[in-house]
C-alpha cells in the first residue's frame, strides 16, 4: 500500500498500521503481564488474553474489509474502529495501574489517527469519549490517582485532537486543491498531446546534441520520414539533404539564440517536392548544457497556390484593360489602312507586283483584325446573362462542338462522367470555358488522346487551404498527354503565352477570366504519371449578385 500523493497519508495506508499496532500492543501487554507483572491478578491476565484475541480477530476482519475486499472505510467503520481501540486502551490502562502506568499515551495515538481520518467534529467526539473513559476508569476504580496530572492528560488529549484535526483539515484542503491542479494539468497535457497529434503542422524538438526528443505525426509525414522510431536519433542523419533549410534554421537558433520566423524551405522527396514554412524557438535547459530547439513547420503549397491565384487575377485584369485600350486604338487605323489598300489594289495603274503586295497587306490586315477581336473578347469577358443552368448540358454541348473542330483527331476519346449539378452562371462563358479546356487537352496530346471530363459537387479537399466556395460545383478536365513543360508552368495563364506553335496564348487566359467572373478558381496539376488536370471550382449560388 502506498501513501497518498497529496502529502496526507491515505486511509488504507494509515489503517493497516493501526491494525498492526493494535495487535502488537495487545500481544506485548498480554505477554508482559503473564511473565513480568507478578502482582496482576489471574483474572486480569484472562481479560488481557481476551483483549489480545479480540484485537487479532477485529484487526484481521478489518484488514479483509479494507484491503482485500477494498471497501471504502466510511464513517461507521471508522467510528467502530475508534470505539474498539478506546475500549482496548482503557482495558490496558486499567489493568496496568491506571494513571501510574505508561499506557495512557495510547489514547493520544487513537485520537491522532481519528483526527487524520475523520472530520474535526468527529475527532472531537472521539476525544470526548476517550477523556470520559479515562476519567471514569480513574475515578471509579483508582480514585486515589485522581489528581491534577489526570486533568493535564485530558487537556493533552483535547489539544492533540484540536491541533491534529486542524492540521489534517488544512492538509486535506490543500490535498484536494493539489488533486484538482494535478487533474487540470493532466487534462491540459492530454489536450496538448491530442492537439499536437492532430494538427497539420509538424512539431519537432531536438536537444543540444541534435537528437530528436519529440516529433508529432505531422512532422514525420511532412518530412517524409520512415515509419521506424525517431526518438533518440540524430536529425541530420534522418533528414540528410532532404530539408537543408530546416537543419540550418535549427542550428542558427541553437548557436546564436536567434529565432526563425516564417522562413521558407523546400522538402525534396523521391517523387515530390513542396515548400514549407519554418519557425524555430530555443528552450534553455537551465544548466551548462546546450539548449534544445523546437521547430514548427507546415506545408505552404496551398498558400503559394492562393497567392499565385491572386497574382494571376491582378495580372489578367491589368492585361485586359491594356488589351481593350490597344485594340480600340489600333482597330480604327487598321480599318483605314485596309480600305486604302483595297482602293489601291483596284486601281487600273497597279501592276502584278503591286497587286500581289496589296493582297499580302490585306491578308495580314485580316489576321491582325482577328487578333484584335480576340483581344477584345478577352477584355470583354463579363457575366451578362446569368441564370440557373444544368452544367451537364452545357458541357455536352461544348464537347459536341469540339468533336467537329479540325484539331480534334478521329481516334481521340472524350469521356464524360457527370453528376446532376446546377449553378447560376452565364451559359456562353461556361461554354467557352469547357470548349477551351477540352480543345487544349486534345491539342496537347497525341492522335489517340484520351480526355476525361468530370462534373460533380465540389468537396473541401478539392480546394487549397484559404479558399472557401461552399456550396460549389467541380468541372475537371484531364488528359494523358506529355504534361506541361516546367518553363511554361508558372506562366500558363498569362496572355500570349502558348506551348503550341501558332497559338495566340489567349485560350487559358479567357478561361481564367471567365471563371473569375463566376467568382470561381482554376487549378492545374501535373501528376507524376503524366498528363495534365485542370480543375474549375465555381460557387453554385451568388454569381448573379456578383454580376450586378
Amino acid at each position: 500500500m502506498v501513501r497518498a500523493t497529496s502529502g496526507m497519508p491515505s486511509a488504507p495506508w494509515l489503517l493497516q498500521w493501526a491494525y498492526l499496532g493494535r495487535v502488537i500492543v495487545s500481544l506485548v501487554v498480554f505477554i508482559a503481564a503473564t511473565f513480568y507483572f507478578r502482582a496482576i491478578p489471574p483474572e486480569f491476565i484472562v481479560i488481557l488474553a481476551f483483549a489480545a484475541l479480540a484485537s487479532v480477530i477485529v484487526s484481521a476482519l478489518s484488514f479483509w474489509y479494507t484491503h482485500i475486499r477494498r471497501a471504502h472505510p466510511g464513517m461507521t467503520f471508522l467510528y467502530s474502529q475508534a470505539v474498539f481501540d478506546l475500549a482496548l486502551v482503557t482495558t490496558v490502562v486499567h489493568v496496568t495501574e491506571g494513571a501510574n502506568s505508561q499506557f495512557p499515551a495510547l489514547y493520544i495515538l487513537v485520537i491522532g489517527i481519528s483526527a487524520i481520518l475523520m472530520p474535526l467534529a468527529s475527532s472531537l467526539l472521539v476525544t470526548s469519549l476517550a477523556s470520559l473513559l479515562y476519567l471514569a476508569d480513574i475515578a471509579l476504580l483508582h480514585p486515589d490517582q485522581l489528581s491534577v496530572v489526570v486533568w493535564l492528560q485530558i487537556a493533552v488529549f483535547v489539544s492533540v485532537s484540536f491541533v491534529t484535526g486542524f492540521i489534517a483539515s488544512r492538509v486535506r484542503v490543500m490535498g484536494a486543491e493539489h488533486e484538482v491542479l494535478q487533474q487540470e494539468v493532466k487534462r491540459l497535457r492530454l489536450e496538448a498531446a491530442d492537439i499536437l497529434r492532430n494538427i497539420r503542422s509538424g512539431v519537432l524538438t531536438v536537444d543540444g546534441r541534435g537528437t530528436v526528443v519529440y516529433a508529432n505525426p505531422a512532422a514525420r509525414q511532412l518530412l517524409l520520414l520512415p515509419s521506424e522510431p525517431l526518438l533518440g536519433r540524430l536529425l541530420e542523419e534522418l533528414l540528410g539533404d532532404r530539408v537543408p533549410q530546416l537543419l540550418r534554421a535549427i542550428e542558427i537558433t541553437q548557436t546564436s539564440g536567434r529565432k526563425t520566423l516564417r522562413s521558407e524551405g523546400q522538402v525534396r522527396g523521391a517523387d515530390r517536392s513542396f515548400p514549407i514554412g519554418v519557425t524555430t524557438t530555443r528552450i534553455d535547459s537551465g544548466g551548462d548544457g546546450p539548449p534544445s530547439v523546437t521547430a514548427i513547420f507546415t506545408d505552404i503549397s496551398d498558400q503559394k497556390r492562393v497567392e499565385a491565384l491572386h497574382l494571376r487575377t491582378e495580372r489578367l485584369e491589368a492585361v485586359a484593360e491594356l488589351s481593350a485600350s490597344l485594340a480600340h486604338e489600333i482597330k480604327n487605323p487598321l480599318a483605314s489602312i485596309r480600305s486604302s489598300i483595297e482602293q489601291l489594289a483596284k486601281s487600273s495603274r497597279a501592276d502584278d507586283d503591286e497587286s500581289f503586295l496589296a493582297q499580302l497587306v490585306l491578308r495580314e490586315s485580316d489576321r491582325l483584325s482577328r487578333l484584335l477581336n480576340e483581344f477584345l473578347d478577352f477584355s470583354r469577358v463579363r457575366v451578362t446573362n446569368c441564370r440557373e443552368l444544368d452544367l451537364g448540358r452545357v458541357v455536352e454541348s461544348a464537347i459536341a462542338v469540339v468533336r467537329q473542330h479540325p484539331d480534334c483527331p478521329r481516334e481521340a476519346t472524350i469521356a464524360l462522367d457527370r453528376a446532376p449539378v446546377s449553378l447560376e452562371g452565364d451559359e456562353d462563358l461556361l461554354h467557352r470555358v469547357v470548349l477551351n479546356l477540352v480543345l487544349n487537352a486534345l491539342q496537347a496530346s497525341d492522335g489517340k488522346a484520351r480526355v476525361a471530363v468530370e462534373i460533380r459537387d465540389a468537396r473541401i479537399d478539392d480546394l487549397p487551404q484559404g479558399v472557401s466556395l461552399d456550396p460549389a460545383v467541380l468541372l475537371r478536365v484531364s488528359d494523358d498527354g506529355p504534361g506541361i513543360p516546367p518553363e511554361l508552368r508558372e506562366r500558363l495563364f498569362e496572355p500570349f503565352v502558348s506551348g503550341r506553335e501558332g497559338g495566340s496564348g489567349l485560350g487559358l487566359a479567357i478561361v481564367q477570366r471567365a471563371v473569375l467572373a463566376h467568382r470561381g478558381v482554376v487549378l492545374v496539376d501535373t501528376p507524376p504519371v503524366g498528363g495534365t488536370v485542370f480543375s474549375v471550382v465555381i460557387p453554385s449560388k451568388g454569381t448573379s449578385e456578383a454580376a450586378t
